[in-house]
């Protein structure tokens, strides 16, 4: 039997997965600039705190992920995965070391999250525990969701809605809905990420017997709702700067958006097939980070402007 090896610092990282934390910080980012150009009272050590929290989430559901599609041989280095993406694939890692490093993050999100809510009430404290929770049922349990056709509807509203609802939440303990709303570009965008990676595995997903939504209503039916979605997505982008900062933010953000217009049509390009699995997974990370990225600028202009103000 050949020998296991040593679960390293390095090999942690990598199944920490940093390359899709874009899912956690963006939001994160969000929620925190949203509060402060709405002038909510969050503390910076509780946006750092809320911050740290939700990159320790993302790596404990990363990191549990791969130890499920490992036990259960979903992974293989012969389906186009990145190394990057099944490190216990390519890595003689003891798999028993890996469940116990995701319950490790999971609990150390916990404890920055808390750090960050404590003050604010119950309110954002419960919203961290339904993140909790769904970070474990996402990848274990007799049903965990990732086998469901409900991954790509959850991770969108859990990591770009949830996120920023909790953050807002922990200004001042109190419910600010109106947060759900302008995350709607953050949700649809991070949807799309787990929807390219569930479209692109779909053959591997049937065998496997995981229900993802692609799998249940095949390739053409998901190139189509994909398509329709990612302009969806880009038609916001465009829209709802102008509810914020008006003309100018609408125009500014539609030119940003019109000069990296290649990325968009990449994704509407693409045919979400297993032997492109990779280049397709880089691209709709790289069309996330430029436009939510653009799309949180405006946020970013907007707060810059009430302190200009006074």
């Amino acid at each position: 039997m050949e020998k296991t090896v040593r679960l390293t610092p390095r090999l942690a990282v990598q199944l920490a997965a940093p390359h899709t934390w874009v899912a956690s910080v963006f939001p994160a980012v969000f929620g925190t600039v949203f509060s402060f150009s709405s002038g909510y009272l969050l503390h910076w050590l509780q946006s750092i705190a809320l911050l740290l929290a939700c990159i320790f989430m993302q790596s404990s559901v990363n990191t549990l992920n791969d130890y499920i599609d490992f036990i259960k041989g979903t992974d293989s280095a012969e389906e186009n995965v990145e190394i990057s993406d099944a490190t216990l694939v390519y890595n003689n890692i003891n798999p028993k070391h890996a469940f116990i490093l995701g319950l490790v993050y999971l609990a150390i999100g916990a404890v920055f999250g808390l750090f960050g809510c404590i003050q604010s009430g119950w309110l954002p404290i419960g919203i961290g525990v339904v993140g909790g929770l769904v970070v474990l049922i996402y990848s274990c349990g007799p049903l965990p969701i990732s086998y469901l056709p409900l991954g790509e509807i959850l991770s969108g509203i859990v990591m770009g809605g949830l996120i920023p609802l909790a953050i807002t939440a922990a200004a001042d303990g109190k419910w600010h809905g109106e947060v759900l709303f302008y995350s709607l570009p953050l949700i649809l965008g991070i949807a799309l990420i787990m929807m390219t990676n569930n479209g692109s595995d779909m053959e591997k997903d049937i065998h496997a017997k995981r229900h993802t939504l692609p799998a249940l209503i095949g390739r053409k039916k998901t190139l189509e709702i994909y398509r329709l979605l990612i302009r969806i997505w880009f038609v916001l982008l465009c829209i709802f700067p102008m509810l914020r900062l008006g003309l100018i933010g609408g125009v500014g953000t539609f030119f940003c958006l019109l000069i990296v217009r290649k990325v968009f049509r990449c994704l509407l390009q693409s045919e979400l097939v297993p032997e492109k699995r990779i280049i397709q997974m880089k691209s709709i990370v790289k069309a996330n980070i430029i436009g939510n990225g653009v799309y949180i600028l405006t946020f970013v202009v907007q707060w810059m402007v009430e302190i200009f103000r006074g």
